[in-house]
């Protein structure tokens, strides 16, 4: 084995400079070596290499071990290999650090990746952009906000592209882990840099989902304002997002003057707007309202979502409503949605009108369904 591994070295060390072996000979070397299960094979052929035989021992040797401790995911192998390099008089470069501080990022191991920037520093090598962003998200995602932004710093001291991607990730650690202005300043540093940088619809919406969050729903709306008056559109999880949250906290009249204000008119978005309303109504137990706005909808020709009907069409079944649920079926097939309703609700209403010896209504729905293709359900079909 530990011949065949030096033989993987050996071949790439002769060809031609710019000769680089796949990922799939990587992957297939390492099912070969068992190196997943292994790793005394890579210590053994990096001791190898003081053996007679190998002439002088460079950093694409390395390189190639490397990425084999990278396809096996393994860290710590990693690690020792970067440490084996300066025996060998080796001098680690950008690539070489980007595959051990990557592998250690998997494996949430920050002290070590913060450290080995630091080693970086010290010998005047420094990260690319793709790996500045990795760090910075896995930091962002580990709730290391300061370590994130300490490396962001540094991204653009350094001369680094930072783009909006880089900002509304750090914009979303900090939603979570700081305070709220310091999210709007980040947001006001964002709108200040322009370009790239300029807050996008995702921005905004991440910035309203941190408000939300932290039940700040009604503060949220000076965030829509804002958006709107940069010339960003808000999409669909936008709304949802802000609906849901002034629902939830007891805003039920604001969330529709949000939708009255801001999605009227606008194609397909009023409706979903108006179907994430009818399902936070349902959750927050305003049951009659959820039911009144699904009327309302319908009326107006406007059409509820899937999701929307498929909830109040089982909750009313849930509750013994059957024939209500029955006619709030007939309405929404009237309408012309394209939405469809949960092939599990049609299970459940039938085996409810059949229970209930509502004989006409369960034949017209089995007729629905027979038309539509949709079958029983297991739990249904016995």
């Amino acid at each position: 084995m530990r011949e065949e591994s030096a033989e993987i070295v050996e071949e790439e060390r002769g060809q031609k400079s710019s000769y680089r072996h796949s990922k799939y000979v990587y992957n297939k070397a390492c099912e070969v070596l068992m190196i997943y299960s292994n790793s005394k094979i890579v210590y053994d052929v990096v001791e190898g290499y003081r053996g007679e035989g190998y002439g002088v021992v460079n950093i694409k040797m390395f390189k190639v071990v490397l990425n084999l401790c990278k396809e096996a995911k393994d860290a710590d192998l990693a690690m020792w290999v970067l440490r084996k390099m300066k025996e060998f008089d080796c001098r680690p470069d950008t690539v070489v650090y980007s595959v051990v501080i990557r592998l250690l990022c998997e494996k949430d191991e920050w002290d070590e990746v913060m450290g080995l920037m630091r080693e970086m520093e010290s010998i005047d090598v420094y990260p690319g952009v793709n790996l500045y962003v990795v760090m910075i998200k896995g930091l962002c995602e580990a709730g290391k906000l300061e370590d994130a932004c300490v490396l962001m710093k540094k991204m653009k001291g350094h001369g680094c592209f930072i783009n909006v991607v880089v900002f509304t990730c750090l914009l979303d650690a900090v939603c979570k882990y700081g305070s709220s202005e310091r999210a709007l300043e980040l947001l006001k540093d964002m709108e200040k840099e322009g370009g790239n940088c300029k807050p996008n619809v995702v921005t905004y919406t991440t910035l309203i989902k941190g408000f939300v969050e932290k039940g700040c729903s009604v503060e949220a709306l000076s965030i829509l304002d804002q958006m709107r008056n940069s010339g960003v559109k808000p999409n669909k999880i936008t709304f949802a997002t802000l609906i849901q949250g002034l629902s939830e906290e007891g805003h039920v009249e604001e969330a529709y003057k949000v939708i009255e204000k801001v999605a009227a008119g606008i194609q397909g978005l009023y409706d979903d707007c108006y179907s994430s309303l009818l399902l936070s109504l349902w959750r927050i137990g305003r049951y009659q309202e959820a039911e009144s706005l699904f009327k309302m909808m319908l009326a107006n020709g406007l059409r509820p979502d899937g999701a929307a009907s498929s909830t109040l069409i089982k909750g009313l079944c849930m509750k013994g409503r059957l024939l209500d649920a029955f006619l709030l079926h007939e309405e929404f097939e009237r309408s012309g949605s394209v939405s469809t309703i949960d092939s599990d609700i049609y299970s459940i209403l039938l085996a409810g009108l059949c229970q209930e010896n509502h004989s006409v209504e369960a034949a017209k729905l089995a007729r629905i369904m027979a038309r539509k293709g949709i079958k029983l359900t297991k739990d249904f079909g016995e």
